[in-house]
């Protein structure tokens, strides 16, 4: 008999948290998009005090990398707790040695797994299940779920099954489309689960621990003669684990009413059409049988829940004995196989089976790529077609192999009384996060049952959003995109010119825009395609200027709370006074720990929110001509490809757009074509003010403010004037004018550049303005970027923060967050050295804001050169440096020796020889093996002598390369540290750029070893209880390896100078720089990031130093302290200002004023230990004692 119904509305990933929490005791994790939060959860509740099955909280240990977890694990297990992890991806193969283990010793444990993408040609971050099944080898069941409530039910059947098999699990879920799918759903308690747990079987693991008292050996090396038959021992166990799954499957129908099988038939009972899959398609499959069987369509699913052991006998139960054509859709691609594991599974299962049905499969989904009721009955007439098509395609246009089946139109197969909303909004403006919420109001307050997901491009905060909500009176199977909405919210008026808002927006149904527009002027500034849109459709049309009331409030871009309010207002999908209620009091869960004064302004937005007004839509815009795209010169490659995918119609293109570039190659420099216009308020400059110092420029996180030179031609032609630019200062720089333009439409207007610029007597040279006045800047802009030559030849850029402004950013426009720490140490490396540089860049923030498809930031400059970049894995990245820094070496000593033989040789005159031996001499000397490479590349270009050719072959290596290995804290300091300290100990010439954030930030901001004591991060609850590695000083234990600590909002110069320093160093250098993170909440936001920096040097937070071994070949001491002596009293207000820390007092209050004063005191403690480095006395002998 089922219970009362208990309803709960989260996410798979939660539920699965949920469920495991109860069964676990120990849970070793590593953070993972998208299964790292399940480990936060689990987290937070330990901290919190829930309570498992046992009685107590769970052990949550954070590792060091995925090997290191599934390390952990292992340990856990022998020695008797229950343990549990968490993964993903790339996270799941480096566990796939310890999961053999486990296995072999039959260690219960569950695996909790969201399925996501494994890196190939390129890294994708989002869901199928390549990763699961390149573990289905490894002796571990495979237990599959398809949708959250499924999650929910079916979880504890992989606890619970374990314990009892002793067969260790994976359970696993589609990431992205079930992990972050948020669903009303019945939720099951302690109470549910734990009388069904063998006690039997746990009693006999508890005792099988490692246990001195009762001593055994395990893990045994064994030989030829008995290690086949041992491994044969295992068989009975997995013969057993159907039954055991079968019969808890059945115990949980009894407690939920709703029944499960190893594999579940849903449709017609006669079908002759059968689709066998699992995971989250199997809800859309359901609901396209309802639509095809509603016509007479005889066609059926198979749901596989079990994966691993795959029982033939239950599988062929399952099928209905009508069936004629089976199609077996797999959600991975394994190349040069057969067909993919799930197909041939089934197709063995029938092999040799009497009157077998035809079977055929095919690939879907990769990627997270949505897969429709259109696609699915694509699928099913393929089943009807005489010859059905076999490893196949569906969902994609494929033109090369045409394995593809038809694409269809999209039909709607919901049901009646589906309401549908669509929400585009700005990474970080809140508009994700305030619907999370509001489906969650929805769901808990009224009986309506709900669905939410969340498109996302992969730009970091100022990247492209679009929330999927679904409301209806029966449960929600729609596990693809909304496409046919009754209400759309465009949060950023820029959006209207760069993607088809209105797309799918039903008639009568409802628009609301944020813009700054009103009444007349908004009808005017509308494009013709949404106003006959509009028109053709009845669309209510309603308008907020939420931008203006948010800076009013004083909640900087933070439009969430006041368009989530007028959404309730405008929709009434639940009273009114009730939805404002709920608002508030989501609004002390989410911003809570941020403080009242937060809390209120929040407070304020809501009931702003019914500041609205309704547009009055003229039926004369139905007969308003379309405009046709802008057309220009740009590149095929940026129309072609580019352009599309920006436009979020990627889904679009054909497999033959991408035939030559299969293996992951993409241009360089496509960042400045995108010209979004995001920001509300971007710079103005006032000539006036200015002192041409160019900080402005140093700090800009994306390149869009920057000096310009121009001569006396450049500026007759310019739109500007001698009024209106400066003479340029400088040794030089005589006859130049100088212009500091400002990119607006690139700009995502965090306003460091306002915050540092000293401008005159006090008064600024800049100036925050709303976007919609400085449009005309652009042409500016546009005229210095395209028309102005550099005129960085004409100083020495190196010698000072000014001068290093005047050369070109080789790293422009990326999609890291508005105000972001990181890029601008990026971006000036490429200034320095660009020209000459290759990048093996570590998977994280910066490879994901250095090249998410298809924005490249790198670019080149006049002469085509440019950082070349890579990246390979978030564990590797200083191997894979080294290993370039291997070829190099390898190929620079065979052009070595065939140079030194031309230089010898008479046969293409004395100048060669000449030219030849000057490189010879200077061949590590990065400018100079530059120039003279040019000059050898056009000798050699015609040559005919033999080793000119050869040279000619080898021309890519003539100049000094500068090899920089570029991560983040969590690469550096945790899962790469290994890589790391032998590349430091190799002796190469390589240069390693640590950005620490001090927290993981690409993953969501969980604690590293770069994490301070006190600080809250995920899976530091409580606040970090440990102080940080000091990394750079492990890396001056070498005595050979350049070391330095930079703050480039603390010392501009000193910045620059240990950029110089390590570059110029031959031999192995690492720079470690502080770079403040959205994740750190500041309190002041990030357009203080760099003030940020300069008071966390001043209090003593962070420090400034180099160690240089130059300088003791001089006798000199190697340290240098740049710190000066620190404020210490402003220490704690420094901590206070950042939310990871503010947010302890609110949390924890009895323990924080003992961890912020721990925090000063090891900040105290670090600073006088490099003050006695740097006093040592340096050459002298100690005195014998």
């Amino acid at each position: 008999m089922s219970k009362e119904k208990k309803f709960l509305t989260c996410d798979g990933n939660q539920a699965a948290a949920h469920i495991s929490y109860m069964f676990t005791e120990v849970a070793a994790i590593y953070p993972i998009t998208p299964s790292s939060t399940m480990a936060e959860y689990v987290d937070e509740w330990a901290a919190a005090g829930r309570k498992n099955i046992f009685g107590e909280t769970v052990m949550v240990q954070e590792m060091q990398s995925e090997g290191g977890a599934a390390g952990a694990v292992h340990g856990s297990l022998q020695a008797g707790a229950l343990t549990t992890t968490f993964t993903a991806s790339q996270g799941l193969l480096l566990m796939i040695p310890n999961m053999y283990k486990i296995a072999g010793e039959f260690l219960p444990c569950v695996f909790h797994v969201s399925a996501r993408t494994l890196a190939s040609h390129a890294l994708c971050i989002f869901g199928d299940h390549q990763d699961v099944m390149s573990t289905r080898q490894t002796g571990f069941a495979m237990l599959c779920e398809g949708s959250v409530q499924e999650v929910m039910d079916l979880s504890g059947v992989a606890h619970l099954s374990t314990i009892k098999s002793r067969v260790p699990f994976v359970n696993f879920f589609d990431g992205f489309r079930t992990s972050h799918e948020i669903q009303k759903i019945e939720a099951l308690e302690n109470d549910d689960l734990a009388p069904l747990v063998d006690q039997e079987a746990l009693a006999e693991f508890r005792q099988r621990a490692l246990n001195p008292d009762a001593p055994v050996t395990r893990g045994t090396a064994e030989n030829s003669d008995v290690f086949f038959q041992h491994r044969e021992a295992c068989n009975n166990y997995y013969d057993a684990v159907p039954a055991i799954v079968e019969d808890y499957m059945n115990k949980i129908s009894e407690i939920t009413g709703r029944k499960y099988g190893l594999f579940d038939y849903y449709g017609a009972p006669d079908a002759d059409r059968v689709i066998i899959a699992m995971g989250s398609v199997t809800e859309a499959i359901r609901e396209t049988i309802d639509y095809l069987t509603a016509q007479g369509e005889k066609v059926g699913l198979v749901a596989v829940h079990l994966y691993r052991p795959f029982s033939a006998k239950h599988f062929l139960a399952a099928v209905p004995a009508t069936a004629k054509r089976i199609a077996v859709l797999d959600r991975t691609k394994e190349p040069g196989a057969n067909g993919e594991p799930l197909y041939l599974d089934v197709k063995d299962c029938f092999y040799g089976v009497e009157n077998a049905p035809v079977i055929v499969g095919g690939r879907y989904g990769l990627g997270s790529k949505d897969t429709t009721p259109a696609q699915i009955i694509s699928v099913y007439e393929n089943l009807a077609l005489p010859m059905p098509k076999n490893n196949f395609t569906v969902g994609i246009q494929d033109d090369v192999t045409f394995l593809s089946l038809p694409m269809k139109e999209e039909i709607a197969v919901g049901g009646d009384g589906m309401y549908q909303a669509k929400f585009f909004g700005l990474g970080a403006d809140g508009t994700v996060g305030a619907n999370k919420n509001s489906v969650k109001i929805i769901g808990d307050n009224t009986n309506k049952y709900c669905q939410a997901y969340f498109a996302y491009d992969s730009k970091k905060s100022g990247g492209f959003t679009c929330s999927h909500l679904r409301f209806g009176d029966d449960p929600i199977r729609s596990t693809y995109l909304v496409t046919t909405p009754n209400f759309v919210a465009c949060h950023v008026q820029a959006y209207l010119n760069m993607y088809d808002v209105t797309r799918g927006l039903q008639k009568n149904g409802t628009f609301l825009l944020n813009t700054i527009w009103e009444g007349e002027e908004l009808a005017k500034n509308l494009p013709n395609k949404v106003k006959k849109y509009f028109a053709d459709n009845n669309i209510n049309v309603y308008y907020i200027n939420a931008t203006k009331i948010a800076q009013e409030i004083g909640l900087g871009n933070r439009t969430n709370t006041i368009l989530q309010s007028a959404f309730f207002r405008i929709t009434e999908v639940i009273p009114v006074d009730l939805a404002v209620e709920q608002m508030k009091k989501f609004i002390v869960k989410s911003y809570g720990k941020k403080g009242e004064d937060v809390v209120n302004k929040n407070y304020q937005a809501v009931d702003r929110g019914s500041e609205y007004s309704k547009l009055a839509v003229d039926p004369a815009w139905s007969n308003l001509p379309v405009e046709d795209k802008a057309v220009d010169n740009a590149p095929a490659f940026i129309n072609d490809i580019v352009r599309p995918i920006n436009a979020q119609d990627g889904d679009l293109l054909p497999v033959s757009t991408f035939k030559d570039i299969a293996d992951g190659t993409w241009e360089n420099g496509t960042s400045k074509y995108e010209k979004r216009g995001v920001s509300a308020f971007v710079p103005k400059w006032d000539v006036e003010n200015c002192i041409q110092c160019n900080k402005c420029s140093l700090v800009c996180p994306h390149a869009a403010i920057r000096p310009f030179l121009m001569n006396a031609d450049e500026l007759a032609a310019s739109p500007y004037t001698a009024e209106t630019s400066l003479k340029a200062i400088g040794k030089g720089l005589e006859g130049l004018q100088f212009v500091q333009a400002v990119d607006v439409l690139d700009c995502l207007g965090c306003g460091n550049c306002v915050d540092v610029c000293p401008g005159k007597k006090g008064v600024k040279a800049l100036e925050m303005k709303p976007l919609d006045g400085e449009l005309a800047e652009q042409a500016k802009w546009d005229f210095c970027y395209n028309e102005v030559k550099t005129k960085q030849a004409l100083v020495d850029t190196k010698a000072n923060v000014k001068n290093s402004q005047f050369a070109t950013p080789l790293f422009e426009f990326s999609g890291a967050c508005s105000g972001c720490g990181e890029t601008p140490y990026v971006k000036l490396i490429s200034q320095l050295f660009g020209d000459r540089q290759i990048v093996a860049n570590a998977t994280g923030c910066s490879s994901i804001y250095s090249a998410s498809v298809p924005s490249t930031p790198y670019t080149t400059n006049e002469k085509g050169q440019g950082p070349a970049w890579a990246n390979s894995l978030f564990e590797d990245f200083c191997e894979f440096g080294l290993g370039m820094t291997f070829a190099y070496d390898k190929m620079r000593a065979r052009l070595t020796a065939l140079v030194e033989e031309a230089a010898k040789c008479d046969c293409c005159g004395e100048e060669a020889k000449a030219l030849y031996q000057a490189w010879l001499e200077n061949k590590e000397d990065g400018a100079k093996s530059r120039e003279l490479a040019d000059q050898i590349k056009e000798l050699v270009e015609n040559c005919e002598n033999p080793l000119c050719k050869q040279i000619k072959e080898l021309s890519g290596y003539l100049v000094k390369r500068s090899q920089w290995i570029i991560g983040g804290d969590g690469a550096s300091y945790d899962i790469g540290f290994g890589g790391l300290d032998h590349v430091l100990a190799s002796g190469k010439n390589v240069n390693i750029l640590v950005i620490d954030t001090e927290v993981y930030s690409n993953t969501g901001g969980q604690a590293s070893k770069a994490t301070p004591l006190g600080a809250i991060a995920k899976f530091a609850a409580s606040g970090k209880r440990v102080r940080k590695k000091d990394l750079g000083l492990i890396a001056s234990t070498y005595g050979y390896v350049y070391a330095a600590q930079v703050a480039m909002g603390a010392d501009n110069a000193q910045t620059l100078k240990a950029i110089r320093e390590a570059e110029a160093y031959d031999g192995p250098s690492i720079i470690i720089a502080y770079a403040p993170c959205i994740n750190h909440g500041l309190k002041a936001g990030m357009g203080k990031a760099q003030a940020e920096e300069a008071k966390a040097v001043e209090c003593g937070y962070w420090h400034l130093w180099r160690y240089n071994p130059e300088n003791e070949k001089e006798g000199k001491n190697p340290f240098t302290l740049d710190s000066k002596e620190p404020n210490w009293d402003n220490f704690v207000p420094f901590l206070k200002g950042e939310v990871r820390y503010a947010s302890v007092m609110k949390q924890y209050p009895e323990e924080a004023e003992e961890l912020f004063n721990a925090a000063k005191e090891n900040a105290q403690w670090r600073y006088n230990n490099y003050r006695r480095l740097a006093q040592q006395q340096w050459g002298v002998a100690p005195e014998e004692k």
